[in-house]
């Protein structure tokens, strides 16, 4: 009958698109493959010279299967009496069309009643790369250990290889680099969107040798570590368990770094991770990224990053201290021009570079260090649990801000059009949606904002400013010109200025709340992260009971060096706020929500500008 044919055409069609889907999957995975393969006699990578030929018979076999499933389509159309999709097709990630008329920051946004903003869609689904198979396994063996000798090479070199560039950092020169560590059959050309960008820097840090490479090869504790950098990480499969003391440990990776500005694409990195105990005392870690291309799920695609050999080398000097020299190789393609505020600072290398890396790691190990033996600081009824509880809240608190911050693709921002898009020293405010299900955020619908300015002043200017208590009441709108005061106050770190606070405001309508507060800076930049806590949360901390149920929202400031090589001394700071807008589930955002924490963002630009005596331009 009719009625049968028809179940019978669908059912060939949904077994031909499925058989499609395989194909596809195969031959994705056939060209990741012929891409890794090594030359038996010489070592080097496979000549490509058949690569038209298999990609030419694998597109002949599509176009096949493509007519079969035209046909059976057609076929089915006719008995059901209405098109059939064939293949679900992807819908490019965008916000629903939103006109928004900002007059000024500050001043109310012209919108429509409602803000149609997706709270259950505010985050694109996350997709790791897939574990390695058993074939890959001696393939991905074999480029570790070539990555671990190029690195060792690196970190060791002199002068011939690394120079000195402003500020005394130490960078790759590239041309002595191509013709020392050239691979055979390859060609040292590059795209003009393709940069590279190499670094090496050392310090002493407060750590031991072993706690440090534990934390490399544990992609949560180096989340944990670094939230000012990796947005994200995750351990894809782990190859080799190695001997006692992680030594021949090998991992495959996935991270996402970032600056901490929904203006500044972040960079994602699938990479195998390397860990070799040289001598006694004596460590090296080698990354090198593996050649995974994945698909532009969501519109334009990102912008590509590789990791070249790269990594750590780090001796123990047996006093609690450990000497590392960081080495940080890669080559980035741009798709889309870089924000003026942040260029100078990207393109120098700076801000992914192995200066800031160290510089953070130096802050978190002695964040770390105060976490298991805080200061003796005398805090009235603050017991030593107390200290630790409260330090574990912040550092909670600083994670998911830094973390709200991203510009990854699972975030999806919007750019209202207020002054300072398209002006030198502004980004333009930003918003985005989301709703918040995690236990250690009030639940609900949240809404974030963020902008990015720049300021003719220095880092340092503008963290004393923003941290300290008694200048609160001159940027803080929400405390309406009345002062704070700090209740307690937990040092975290050899900066004077690196600390954890508890303030309270001076107004009565202001007693049933406190603000949590963390401020911390090192060589390459600041942060001030803030929250506000009620009194029964703030006991719960102080008394040293679990804090990892108490809700929090931060908002913050995150102060940056401009990047520029002009004598004048400037920082780009990006302000963010997060508020709830409702503890419903709801996907309508009322337009008075963005414009309230429009208002807020802009009020706080003008009072901090003119607090620092810095003019509406520049």
């Amino acid at each position: 009958t009719t009625r049968s044919q028809a179940q019978h055409e669908r059912a060939d069609n949904c077994f031909l698109r499925a058989e499609n889907d395989k194909i596809r999957c195969e031959n994705i995975a056939m060209r990741e493959a012929l891409k890794n393969v090594i030359c038996p006699t010489c070592g080097g990578p496979h000549s490509g010279a058949d690569d038209y030929f298999d990609e030419h018979k694998l597109r002949m076999e599509n176009a096949h299967l493509k007519e079969e499933l035209d046909r059976v389509s057609s076929l089915t159309s006719k008995y059901l009496g209405r098109p059939i999709t064939q293949l679900p097709s992807m819908q490019p990630l965008s916000m629903s069309s939103l006109e928004l008329s900002v007059g000024g920051l500050g001043s109310p946004v012209a919108l429509g009643p409602a803000l149609d903003l997706d709270p259950l869609g505010g985050s694109s689904p996350f997709q790791l790369p897939a574990p390695v198979s058993e074939m890959e396994r001696p393939m991905m063996a074999e480029m570790a250990t070539r990555a671990m000798d190029e690195f060792i090479r690196l970190a060791q070199a002199g002068e011939h290889l690394w120079v000195k560039a402003a500020g005394g950092r130490e960078v790759l020169n590239v041309d002595t680099y191509d013709s020392i560590f050239a691979k055979p059959g390859s060609s040292s050309f590059r795209g003009p969107d393709v940069h590279v960008e190499g670094s090496r820097d050392s310090c002493l840090v407060l750590t031991s040798a072993i706690a440090l490479v534990d934390m490399f090869m544990d992609s949560s504790k180096w989340t944990e570590f670094f939230p000012t950098i990796v947005t994200r990480a995750r351990t894809i499969d782990v190859l080799v368990n190695g001997m006692a003391g992680r030594s021949e440990s090998l991992v495959l990776m996935y991270e996402e770094l970032h600056v901490m500005s929904p203006v500044v694409p972040t960079r994602e990195f699938c990479f195998l991770r390397y860990c070799r105990q040289i001598e006694q005392g004596l460590w090296a870690i080698a990354d090198v990224s593996v050649d995974l291309q994945r698909d532009a799920r969501y519109g334009a695609p990102p912008a590509r990053s590789r990791r070249l050999p790269s990594g750590c080398l780090i001796a123990d000097m047996s006093n609690g201290y450990s000497k590392v020299t960081w080495v940080e190789h890669m080559e980035t393609e741009d798709k889309t021009p870089i924000n003026q505020l942040y260029r100078d600072l990207v393109l120098s290398g700076a801000a992914f570079g192995a200066h800031r890396w160290l510089a953070a790691l130096q802050r978190a190990c002695e964040r770390h260090a105060c976490l298991v033996t805080p200061p003796h600081r005398d805090i009235a009824g603050v017991t030593l649990e107390g200290k630790r509880s409260m330090m574990r809240l912040s550092q909670r608190m600083v994670g998911s801000f830094c973390a709200s911050l991203s510009a990854s693709q699972q975030h999806r921002w919007t750019t209202l059009s207020g002054p300072g898009a398209g002006v030198d020293d502004a980004a333009g405010v930003r918003v985005m949606v989301h709703r918040s299900t995690d236990p250690g955020q009030p639940s609900g619908v949240v809404l974030s904002a963020a902008t990015s300015i720049w300021l003719p002043v220095s880092c340092d200017r503008v963290f004393a400013f923003v941290s300290d208590e008694n200048t609160r009441s001159q940027w803080d709108v929400l405390s309406h010109g009345n002062p704070v005061q700090e209740v307690s106050r937990i040092p975290n770190g050899s900066h004077p200025g690196n600390s954890i606070s508890l303030l309270r405001g001076l107004n009565a309508s202001q007693n049933s709340m406190l603000i949590l507060q963390e401020s911390c800076a090192d060589a390459s930049g600041s942060l001030v992260v803030y929250a506000p806590i009620d009194l029964p949360a703030a006991n719960v901390v102080m008394s040293g009971e679990d804090p990892s149920a108490i809700p929090l929202l931060p908002s913050g400031f995150t102060i940056l060096p401009d990047g520029r090589a002009s004598s004048s001394t400037g920082s780009v700071v990006t302000v963010a706020f997060q508020i709830l807008v409702s503890s419903l589930p709801s996907s309508r955002l009322n337009a008075e929500s963005v414009a309230t924490v429009n208002s807020l963002i802009g009020t706080t630009v003008e009072q901090i500008k003119a607090a620092l005596n810095c003019g509406s331009s520049h």
